[in-house]
């Protein structure tokens, strides 16, 4: 695994974006296209590894990964009590893509990432070239009672959480992430010394690692009340991609199909035994070039 600390701290920046500063670390040249890596509720930037970053930005890109308010090196407010609501994360990232001033870019957001990116998508289209969807649902615009809910265990997960770790303590912290990371793998086996190091990675970089949880305090709370026309991903006209896991345990595949058969023109990629994650390391050379196939993603 690719070392993950003095190198990588040098490269990172911090951007003004409203009232909050956002870390953002870049790879490749910002002369070319620009793949914004947007991650899941609660993480920070260092769930798209290092090495997935290199490999993507190898391919002629300019890559981009941040962390969200509340999480790693960006601006973080008291746990247990956000300073925000709603959809106030993607407008943040609307506000990074315009401070970073490379253009258009090509988005690819996890899980609440990805509902984050369907927000940009249908209230600041300008702001994307392509819009990739990993592991995530609709935000608007299908019927989700009409899909699965989550596994049996992972709503037994849910119903009752595991206690919160030592946030002071890294060992406890890791064994807690740990847990969860589990819980929403699919079949592919889990490379827990890697899980291992990156959560280590957030706890060393984190300015205080309970704040991430202001999250799920947010995440479907107060929605889009300031917009009149609610969201619709019928609606959306950048290129999209869905990358669903055939094993994702939290949004079953159906909501991956239905994602993909509700927005004009998407495609889907199955990721064969991918659960609720950011592609792991064996999808690579599957998922890789899918990302790279975006209408002008690899600059070509």
């Amino acid at each position: 695994m690719a070392e993950q600390t003095a190198e990588q701290s040098a490269e990172q920046r911090s951007v003004p974006v409203g009232e909050v500063e956002l870390c953002v670390e870049t790879f490749g040249d910002p002369a070319r296209p620009t793949v914004l890596l947007v991650a899941g509720a609660a993480a920070s930037m260092d769930w798209w590894e290092v090495d997935l970053c290199r490999r993507l930005a190898e391919a002629g890109p300019h890559v981009v990964r941040y962390d969200h308010r509340d999480t790693g090196r960006s601006t973080t407010g008291r746990p247990g009590a956000p300073a925000y609501g709603g959809w106030q994360l993607a407008r943040d990232c609307a506000g990074l893509i315009e401070a970073l001033a490379v253009g258009r870019v090509h988005l690819v957001g996890l899980s609440m990432g990805g509902g984050i990116g369907q927000w940009v998508a249908l209230r600041r289209p300008e702001l994307l070239a392509s819009l990739t969807l990993v592991s995530t649902t609709a935000a608007g615009g299908v019927d989700r009672g009409r899909l699965p809910g989550p596994s049996p265990e992972v709503s037994a997960a849910f119903a009752a959480p595991p206690p919160d770790p030592d946030w002071t303590d890294v060992d406890s912290y890791v064994d807690w992430v740990l847990a969860g990371q589990r819980a929403l793998a699919g079949r592919i086996p889990l490379d827990e010394p890697r899980v291992r190091a990156l959560a280590a990675s957030v706890h060393a970089r984190s300015i205080d690692p309970a704040a991430a949880g202001n999250h799920w305090l947010v995440v479907g709370g107060d929605g889009d009340a300031s917009e009149e026309v609610p969201l619709d991903v019928r609606r959306i006209t950048a290129p999209t991609l869905v990358v669903h896991g055939s094993h994702d345990p939290l949004f079953p595949l159906p909501h991956g199909r239905a994602l993909a058969a509700a927005i004009p023109d998407a495609s889907l990629l199955v990721v064969p035994g991918m659960g609720h994650q950011v592609p792991p390391a064996p999808t690579w050379y599957l998922v890789v070039p899918a990302l790279l196939d975006q209408p002008g993603a690899s600059g070509a």
